[in-house]
């Protein structure tokens, strides 16, 4: 299914969904392996899922930047101003760069001993030790922070979507998911002004 005026197609659909639900997960479990001590069952367990997740967090997002470039967005809703719309490309570009940057943090951390990163057992990414001193703990704070800020970040993004479904009631939640969202009118010059010809015609 390719995407429309009206909606994503069902390859980010898909992607955003599944990323969404890795991202709050892997902070789940990375919020609480940070406390586990040496002798807790899950100690090297818990790290090692964590790590092969993120991995394939990171192939993800690369598909999805893949077919972010590849596939034309759908027009921005009739609905939504230019302060909307410039909001919205700012949130996605924010979410994507600390995203990336939580990815490069997390290699930095697991590969500082030299080790490479075993992802489920199936295959090994290597490493290439410390590019500088103290590296584990330095990419690991810098890790954490960038980790909580994607969480608020898309903790807010959530709620805008919310917020456009309940409150608003337009189609900006329907376009990511799997509903029907044709008949949705849309800004055919994306400056954000409203173009309802279209509606307007259909209605008369």
């Amino acid at each position: 299914m390719q995407p429309t005026d009206n909606s994503y197609s069902a390859v980010s659909k898909l992607l955003h969904w599944l990323m969404a639900l890795m991202i709050f997960g892997l902070f789940g479990v990375g919020f609480w392996m940070v406390d586990l001590t040496y002798y807790s069952a899950w100690y090297k367990t818990a790290p090692h899922y964590h790590k092969s997740v993120g991995i394939v967090l990171a192939v993800l997002l690369l598909v999805r930047l893949a077919v972010f470039f590849k596939n034309r967005k759908p027009a921005p809703l009739a609905s939504h101003s230019l302060l909307v719309q410039r909001a919205s490309k700012l949130t996605h570009g924010l979410l994507y760069v600390l995203l990336f940057f939580i990815v490069v943090t997390g290699y930095l951390i697991s590969t500082a001993d030299n080790r490479g990163i075993e992802v489920f057992n199936w295959f090994v990414v290597p490493g290439f030790g410390e590019f500088f001193g103290q590296q584990a703990d330095r990419a690991g704070l810098l890790h954490q922070w960038l980790a909580y800020g994607l969480i608020a970040l898309a903790v807010l993004h959530a709620l805008g979507a919310l917020k456009h479904h309940f409150i608003d009631k337009d189609a900006t939640l329907k376009r990511m998911w799997w509903s029907k969202t044709d008949n949705a009118p849309v800004s055919k010059n994306l400056t954000g002004s409203t173009d309802l010809t279209n509606s307007t015609e259909e209605n008369s």
